[in-house]
């Protein structure tokens, strides 16, 4: 169990500005912030107004802590704007499906590899002190195009530690693996196939694994490394990995598993650090 030990005083009277932040980690990471901590603001950033509508209905009673800014991490100039006067940047935005980035590839390059020089860029216009950026262990030796553009990002943020010569602004990276339960995990498919008479589950490989991690887990992680970056780092926890058979068995040892094989760009085992680059550490 990941607990969360970040400091008050890092948080106190500091203005947050959360990229992506109507997704399942911004809420959640926005709800601590708020409940925990004594944030000056916070500034909610994605394309998504009625998610930004259900949000701000969710969060009343703290609207005159929270700003809700409409823009896409690929619009560079609504950054620059939107961070002025911020002190910290979790950076959250991306397009994440990997099976869609398939056939996708030049809108998750825009995304996630343009919108990340974006935010990089508008940081260090703007001496964001302390940025982290939110990775995905598919980055590690990636096969497929998301995990290649989220590998790339990773490298745009560490090295841009290079580029802000003498001024205080700290870019790192958190990589973590599956959030248990999230949008397009195998928990709400689980879930979907439980409320079926018929109970089958269509499972690529009776040996795959995932790493997992619960989003109470990913948040207080962040919230750990924010305390405690420097810059240029890559924080990875030490979290579970379990076999999707056992997980779908654990819910009911009655669902019939019919095996469909690996699809393009999946692994058997993901990996949250490759041999080469646990050599370098």
């Amino acid at each position: 169990m990941i607990k969360l030990t970040l400091s008050k005083k890092i948080i106190k009277n500091k203005t947050i500005f959360i990229t992506g932040g109507t997704g399942s980690f911004g809420r959640e990471l926005t709800k601590v912030l708020l409940n925990s901590f004594q944030p000056k603001k916070i500034i909610i950033f994605s394309r998504d107004e009625f998610k930004q509508f259900e949000m701000s209905n969710e969060l009343k009673k703290y609207e005159k802590k929270i700003r809700f800014f409409i823009g896409d991490i690929r619009d560079a100039n609504r950054l620059n704007i939107g961070t002025r006067n911020v002190d910290i940047l979790i950076h959250a935005a991306a397009l994440k499906h990997l099976h869609i980035a398939e056939y996708n590839p030049f809108e998750f390059v825009k995304t996630n590899i343009n919108g990340s020089e974006n935010v990089i860029n508008a940081c260090l216009i703007n001496k964001v002190k302390k940025v982290i950026a939110l990775s995905t262990d598919k980055a590690s030796s990636p096969i497929n195009l998301y995990g290649a553009t989220k590998l790339t990002a990773d490298k745009l943020f560490v090295t841009a530690n290079y580029y802000k010569g003498i001024d205080n602004v700290d870019f790192s990276v958190v990589r973590y693996g599956n959030v248990f339960g999230s949008r397009g995990s195998v928990v709400p498919l689980l879930l979907n196939t439980l409320r079926n008479k018929k109970k089958i589950f269509k499972l690529t490989d009776d040996k795959m694994t995932r790493f997992t991690i619960t989003l109470e887990e990913a948040v207080n992680f962040v919230l750990n490394s924010l305390e405690i970056m420097k810059g240029g780092e890559i924080f990875i926890p030490k979290i579970p990995s379990y076999r999707l058979n056992d997980l779908i068995k654990l819910f009911d040892n009655k669902i019939k598993i019919v095996k469909i094989g690996i699809r393009k760009g999946e692994k058997i085992h993901e990996e949250m650090i490759s041999e080469l680059d646990s050599d370098v550490c």
